[in-house]
């Protein structure tokens, strides 16, 4: 699943049209589902009104364009009253569940944390988001998932603390809940993409080893190259669900991704073009116009595309310029 990024015209004013193309590009390439308002989206269409046009846009242009089922994730953030708020939005226009970031809650307590989450998900089914620090995310133990994992209406973790250690947290605590069976694994480390659809996960449990698996991702990565990236979890599925030996070519692919990765979210950098990065390379495929976010000091840094350049000559089978030129003119339509 895509997070779906914010289309911005040469004034930095929503571009509806281009918005709709990415949409449907992204369903298109195949994607399961997309994520609208999340952090690829840029937070700040919460201060200018276009929270609720940016929802109401992706899930109208989604069932526009298919009959296929596709999973609707709504990203919802802020103080419990406007996050419980932003949900019920969410549910208005037919969204499936919402990812809860807790940014803005920083310096709460692990108890009022989950209080926070429990009062959204008496709203709608809740997606847990454990963020990287370097973006706001706050650092969360073992503990604190085994409660999230606890709530009723917890149905999914996207685990994005760009940390082994702190992932692993996250997985103790949904097999210390027993919601092993309940609560759907998605990766966002967007640093080891392959290597968290491939690697089995062996969890203690009273002198038992409980195994789990990463279903999917919700990633910020996968808003560009999207089709090349279904075209790899599939491949992920196809083995895992074969029992076969996993190909050491498939293997490889988690240090070319992650290579990739560096280019777009501006690694070298503290991930200060992250978003950017990827409006860059969707500019390169002409879905769309500008690379412009919200903050105009929020753009590429120096030597970043240089670096998407690299990746670009590096890596061209995974990029998928030809699947989008084939279609843009009549996603633009």
């Amino acid at each position: 699943m895509p997070a779906h990024p914010l289309a911005l015209d040469e004034n930095r004013e929503f571009d509806r049209t281009r918005q709709r193309a990415l949409t449907r590009y992204y369903v298109d390439a195949g994607s399961g589902g997309v994520a609208v308002g999340v952090h690829t989206t840029q937070f700040a269409i919460r201060d200018i009104g276009l929270y609720e046009p940016v929802l109401k846009a992706a899930a109208e242009d989604a069932r526009a364009w298919t009959d296929r089922p596709m999973v609707m994730i709504a990203g919802v953030a802020g103080p419990t009253k406007q996050t419980v708020a932003e949900a019920k939005i969410a549910c208005s226009h037919g969204y499936h569940a919402v990812l809860v970031s807790m940014g803005a809650l920083r310096g709460q307590s692990p108890e009022q944390l989950i209080a926070h989450c429990r009062a959204v998900a008496e709203e709608m089914p809740i997606i847990g988001f454990y963020m990287q620090s370097a973006v706001g995310g706050i650092d969360l133990d073992a503990n604190f998932w085994r409660e999230f994992s606890c709530i009723d209406n917890a149905v999914a973790i996207k685990m994005a603390p760009f940390n082994r250690y702190k992932t692993l947290d996250v997985m103790k605590g949904v097999v210390a809940a027993n919601a092993e069976d309940r609560i759907t694994l998605y990766t966002g480390n967007d640093d080891h993409i392959v290597a968290d659809l491939i690697t089995p996960f062996d969890i203690p449990r009273d002198n038992k080893i409980v195994r789990l698996r990463i279903r999917g991702g919700l990633l910020g990565h996968w808003s560009v190259w999207t089709r090349k990236a279904v075209e790899l979890l599939d491949r992920v599925h196809t083995v895992v669900e074969s029992g076969a030996d996993l190909p050491l070519d498939l293997a490889a692919l988690d240090a070319r991704v992650t290579d990739c990765n560096a280019a777009f979210f501006d690694v070298a950098n503290n991930f200060h073009g992250c978003i950017a990065g990827c409006h860059e390379v969707l500019r390169r495929q002409n879905l769309l116009e500008t690379i412009n976010c919200l903050d105009p000091d929020e753009g590429l840094s120096s030597g970043q595309a240089e670096e998407i350049d690299r990746v670009y000559a590096a890596h061209p089978d995974l990029a998928d310029d030809d699947f989008i030129a084939d279609n843009l003119e009549r996603w633009l339509a």
